[in-house]
């Protein structure tokens, strides 16, 4: 199915299964400890040996001689694996280093050996019997150090890096009130509750991977080019992830290392990265620096903006887009956007949820919220003011396929009790709480994505989904079966799902706030046509038959589906192509953030006290699950606001604080009572659902309403995320 025009009326339009909140399917697995995860898929995979990887103590440099033969003699070690006995490896093109090292070191506790033992605690102990001789190299670990020979990035798969319309130099200049702030983020670490966890055995020539893993495709792909084996020779399954926040959109060192060890001792060899191994091997959020301006006249209006973002990576992999959001989300003629790459030698800098936009919105909010204070404007007026329903860029000719920011900010504002802030900051006390509030917009894009999905109508008139869609986020067992159910007219019990093994259809794969509406539309177009499959074998006009209840009738006839499949069944596999959409139309999910902070006049601890988050995302397919992703991001951005931080030695190149110990994650202490509103929209040119992406949306712009909550309460303005209290101590009035 080509999507290549505005949804029309369809059999999804009915509501009565889509748009309900109904509980996940895979709920009950998960919480009773059946699903299996997979490090869990033993039966699968009998007499697996365990595998612990070693990983190198520099940052760069290069290996001089690994001596194993300690671990080898140690009580149940099988093998050791390093690249002397691997046999040639590639380098897969989404990843910035080797997925094991040698003779050439890229980034400290990059894989330079598998230690492959009977028992787990035998692998661990063994490990550390390796010995690694290295010559360290000078490494480059400070992005502010580097931000002079920062360079622009290549146009990757979102456009060019820059972008500039009208004159924002000389706009800016003739403003007549400016505001110009330069702003910090840290490198960020997903903590995904499941580390990198993988099952390998091998059949033959046929390489099987039970890993945890958002994207199968990719995964097959990316394990061909390294291991240099013919994709059709790999199978990878992925049922159930826990967790994955972008860190597990590509195959990582523990698939690898897993299929390499079960090859040298010739039986299955499960690996799990240790906890602390997963910030330094596997890939975060790069830091930012940020400089934001903006220009307005008296009245308000946004004449001139401007966001100029500075990262690093490894190898110059990629950057990250912090101006992503400052494209699209207010008016202004005079624009530049620009993005800057410094070649550090940390470790890989890669997705993480909403990349560029999460922090991104950490800059261009905290300097809307300025902007407000010296025009003398509520901060919400000034956002609804600079609202804007085209492209700011494009202008009129590419106009936005649905935006209500405008009514999310009066919504927020009226349930939030915005009416009663002091604009005034460090004026309200409750007791030693210096108490305030703060506000922020919200803005993830939209893409969607090309998905195959097959359905199948067997016997007994029940309903099999078959993808390669993975399972993380608003739950995609739950959203692909309420689609079937809807279009096929059954109850939801009727339908299974089957996902995330590779030899199902290709699918979107679970990132990027386009897994969702992409793969549900998949489902859709197979629905469409199994529906037209079982008019023609009725006899039946498709466009007058109605599949309700478990029944197909048209012109007075009626068929059961159980008689209408017939003892074979029936089977239709479709894909949803997206065409020019996303050019013809500007599209995105908005939101508005409200949140209210109490900050300690004597410690300078903040505590969020209420937040409240509403939200337009076109069509929401289960609003159940959609609001715990909502609340499950919104949780993660007060986290990027107050506390986590991936602290770089940047003498040796590493993150020191590289476990739950020390990288601090809220808690359920940090986090108060959260409401979520979800205002009612369809977006009939997003996709045939006329749903938008949701996953992503809650993280973008709730960590700058915290920091203007701060400011409202203590009249001091930061601008080096996380807001730590050692950052407010110095600032605040003497006790």
């Amino acid at each position: 199915m080509k999507f290549t025009a505005p949804a029309g009326p369809s059999p999804i339009d009915q509501g009565k299964v889509v748009g309900h909140p109904h509980d996940r399917i895979d709920g009950r697995a998960k919480v009773s400890g059946t699903a299996p995860y997979a490090y869990e898929r033993n039966q699968l995979a009998p007499n697996a040996a365990y595998g612990v990887i070693v990983g190198s103590t520099i940052a760069t440099g290069r290996i001089n001689r690994i001596d194993t033969s300690r671990a080898q003699a140690a009580p149940g070690v099988l093998g050791v694996v390093t690249y002397k006995n691997a046999g040639k490896l590639g380098k897969a093109r989404t990843h910035a280093a080797r997925m094991l090292a040698g003779p050439n070191v890229e980034h400290y506790d990059q894989s330079v050996a598998l230690v492959v033992a009977e028992t787990f605690e035998q692998a661990r102990d063994a490990a550390k019997l390796v010995q690694v001789d290295y010559t360290p190299a000078q490494g480059r670990y400070d992005l502010a150090a580097e931000k002079p020979n920062a360079k622009m990035p290549k146009a990757g798969q979102f456009g060019p890096p820059d972008s500039k319309t009208g004159d924002f130099e000389g706009a800016f200049a003739r403003a007549a009130v400016t505001v110009d702030g330069t702003f910090s983020t840290p490198d960020h670490s997903h903590m995904m509750l499941e580390p990198h966890a993988t099952i390998a055995a091998w059949h033959g020539d046929q390489l099987l991977l039970w890993t945890s893993n958002q994207m199968i495709a990719w995964a097959v792909h990316d394990t061909s080019e390294i291991l240099g084996i013919r994709p059709e020779k790999i199978h990878v399954s992925s049922p159930f992830i826990g967790g994955g926040f972008g860190g597990k959109l590509w195959i990582r060192s523990d698939a690898i290392l897993a299929a390499l060890g079960a090859r040298l001792v010739k039986r299955p060899v499960k690996v799990a990265l240790l906890r602390s191994q997963v910030p330094n091997n596997t890939s975060h959020r790069p830091a930012t620096i940020q400089r934001v301006r903006i220009g307005a006249g008296t009245d308000g209006k946004i004449q001139s903006i401007a966001h100029e973002s500075w990262s690093g990576n490894l190898n110059s992999f990629r950057e990250e887009r912090a101006g992503s959001q400052t494209k699209l989300l207010y008016a202004g003629a005079n624009r530049l956007i620009t993005h800057r790459m410094a070649e550090l030698d940390l470790p890989e800098g890669n997705a993480m949820r909403a990349p560029g936009e999460a922090v991104g919105h950490l800059s261009l909010e905290v300097v809307m919220d300025e902007l407000a204070e010296k025009l003398q404007i509520d901060p919400v007026q000034l956002r609804v003011l600079n609202d804007v329903q085209y492209d700011p860029e494009k202008g009129p000719e590419r106009p936005f396929s649905s935006r209500k920011l405008v009514e999310c900010m009066e919504e927020g504002a009226k349930r939030f009790g915005w009416s009663k802030r002091n604009p005034k900051p460090g004026q309200v006390r409750d007791g030693d709480w210096m108490i305030g509030m703060g506000v922020a917009s919200a803005l993830r894009n939209n893409p969607t994505k090309e998905s195959e999905a097959r359905v199948r109508l067997d016997k007994h008139g029940k309903i099999t989904v078959e993808s390669d869609m993975t399972d993380i986020g608003t739950g995609s067992y739950t959203i692909l079966a309420q689609t079937a159910a809807e279009m096929m007219g059954v109850p939801l019990h009727h339908v299974t799902v089957k996902l995330a093994e590779s030899h199902y259809p290709v699918s979107c794969g679970s990132g990027g706030q386009f897994g969702g509406n992409s793969s549900a539309s998949s489902v859709y177009a197979a629905c469409v046509l199994l529906r037209a499959a079982l008019a023609q074998k009725a006899g039946w006009q498709v466009e007058e038959t109605e599949f309700v209840d478990g029944k197909m009738s048209a012109g007075g006839k009626s068929l059961s589906l159980a008689e209408a499949a017939g003892p074979k069944g029936v089977t239709a596999q479709d894909k949803i192509e997206f065409g020019d959409s996303q050019k013809k139309w500007a599209q995105a999910s908005f939101g508005a953030h409200f949140v209210e902070v109490g900050v300690h006049r004597i410690t300078g601890e903040t505590r969020v006290r209420r937040v409240l988050g509403v939200f337009t995302a076109g069509r929401i397919l289960n609003p159940k699950t959609a609001r715990s992703q909502l609340l499950g991001a919104m949780a993660q951005g007060i986290g990027g606001a107050l506390c986590e931080e991936l602290v770089v030695d940047k003498r040796h190149g590493y993150f020191v604080n590289h476990d739950l110990a020390e990288y601090h994650v809220p808690v359920h202490a940090d986090i108060p009572h959260t409401e979520v509103v979800i205002l009612e929209e369809l977006d009939d040119k997003s996709s045939p659902l006329k749903a938008k992406g949701v996953g992503e949306l809650g993280i973008c712009g709730i960590g700058a309403a915290v920091g203007n909550a701060i400011y409202n309460a203590t009249g001091i303005r930061l601008r080096d995320y996380p807001f730590t209290p050692d950052k407010l101590l110095e600032h605040l009035p003497p006790v």
